[in-house]
């Protein structure tokens, strides 16, 4: 059997009913005859957070049907953050693809964000705006193409990619061991990476992608969540600037939270019960 050359990370939490999808599209997607990646070169790596919901064994029997896919159970951890960077420090591919388990992310891009990667292109993202992609907001209420685009407009200085806050994204290991305290508790993985890696512009890939629909499960987007990136968001604001800037940003950021506690109190719906969303695969 070939070396293994690309790993995917699908951090997950209660995703059981999507994994067989999941995994089964991606390697039909990398058995197509125009795939520019080989299937056997190709490992699925899932990180639960000790879902307790029948994930091990979808695995189990997905891996006694020939597919290269393995799961990492954590009992001691949660998190999105962490839950990456643990499926890249198992990784046996120097290439590495971390997407949602909820399917939002289409399996059938990821021949084409894994071929992105090369010494030349060291972070590879898959951007929802740009490329006739398609609307990311088609059918979102009011507050949630806000939060959506607010979210964008305030990592825009920190890096020059254009959809940082997508999940879909890869990273060559190299790049990956040259990133320094990243942080486990963030809720975007991919703007932490690319600043403490210190990407630079030339060497990211985009893929435009078309945004798919949950298709099992909830949507796990809570203002906790939207909280943690805020905190976030502060802290890389730190890293990469000064204290002075951060000052700025964290009066920013208090203006940003009445705004949308006013549209949290006028929106048709709770935030905290929105059924179809972005979401993330491990649901933190």
């Amino acid at each position: 059997m070939p070396a293994v050359e690309y790993t995917v990370v699908v951090p997950a939490y209660r995703e059981a009913g999507n994994l067989r999808p999941l995994v089964t599209r991606i390697f039909a997607a990398l058995a197509r005859i125009d795939s520019p990646v080989p299937a056997p070169l190709v490992e699925v790596i899932i990180v639960d957070d000790n879902s307790r919901d029948g994930s091990e064994e979808v695995v189990e029997t997905l891996q006694r049907e020939g597919y290269n896919v393995r799961i990492i159970v954590r009992t001691t951890e949660r998190g999105l953050s962490s839950a990456v960077v643990r499926g890249f420090q198992e990784a046996q591919g120097d290439n590495m693809l971390c997407m949602d388990a909820d399917l939002q992310h289409p399996p059938e891009y990821v021949p084409a964000m894994l071929a992105a990667l090369s010494p030349s292109k060291q972070f590879v993202l898959g951007t929802r705006y740009g490329g006739g992609a398609g609307a990311v907001d088609e059918g979102w209420p009011l507050y949630r193409r806000v939060i959506s685009g607010g979210a964008r407009v305030l990592a825009l200085p920190l890096t020059a990619a254009s959809d940082p806050m997508s999940g879909f994204f890869g990273v060559r290991k190299e790049s990956f061991l040259k990133a320094r305290n990243l942080n486990s508790q963030g809720f975007k993985i991919a703007l932490d990476m690319l600043v403490k890696a210190q990407i630079p512009s030339h060497a990211i890939a985009e893929v435009p992608f078309a945004f798919g629909l949950r298709s099992v499960g909830e949507s796990k987007l809570t203002g906790k969540v939207m909280l943690r990136y805020l905190t976030q968001l502060l802290e890389l604001y730190w890293y990469a600037y000064s204290g002075v800037v951060a000052f700025v940003f964290l009066l920013l950021i208090a203006l940003i939270i009445l705004f949308i506690r006013w549209l949290w109190y006028i929106g048709e719906e709770p935030m905290i019960t929105v059924p179809i969303s972005r979401g993330r695969g491990a649901g933190h």
